[in-house]
């Protein structure tokens, strides 16, 4: 319903969720609701809809629900993508990047970091590739991890690459266990 009437009628029926965000988020079809107001709905008329996130990103990420919501991996994801303010994107990857190597290795969390590797800024890219330096090994060897690492290798700069891929063959002063496993 929210896609097609208008912006009055949207107004008044987004206004209906506050204070229950959050249980929308983590409801299995409730995130579907959040994630339509967030492509739908004009950002200034769904402000206290990402500002309940704050705080809440890493916590989200990691729920099977949540996830969907802040993910930006699959084509139901709506934060990022959609909201153009400059404050609320830094707010929602400085809380990434504060947990980036944890989010990997999580069963949802990776497709977060993942769509922030594939579609982010170059610099939000490059510094979560350096968080992983000196684990990329260990990360590789790992389920969920395995594919972040991918992608790393896919969207790095060429330079970052190098780097990757130098830790992975043991070309660092720190690192062998590729070698030692050949």
């Amino acid at each position: 319903a929210i896609e097609v009437v208008n912006l009055d009628q949207q107004t008044k029926m987004v206004t209906e969720l506050d204070g229950h965000i959050m249980r929308c988020v983590r409801d299995q079809n409730g995130n579907h609701v959040i994630q339509k107001c967030i492509e739908c709905v004009p950002e200034d008329e769904i402000r206290f809809i990402v500002s309940t996130f704050y705080d809440q990103v890493v916590t989200l990420s990691t729920h099977p629900y949540g996830c969907r919501v802040i993910q930006l991996s699959f084509d139901k994801q709506r934060v990022l993508e959609y909201c153009h303010d400059p404050k609320t994107q830094q707010i929602v990857m400085d809380e990434i990047l504060q947990c980036v190597c944890m989010l990997a290795q999580d069963q949802y969390g990776n497709y977060v970091v993942q769509h922030v590797l594939e579609h982010g800024k170059p610099d939000e890219r490059s510094l979560i590739i350096k968080e992983f330096t000196g684990q990329i090994v260990q990360m590789s060897q790992q389920k969920f991890a395995s594919n972040v690492i991918e992608k790393c290798l896919s969207f790095g700069t060429p330079t970052e690459r190098q780097l990757l891929v130098n830790e992975m063959i043991g070309s660092t002063d720190d690192n062998e266990p590729l070698q030692v496993c050949a």
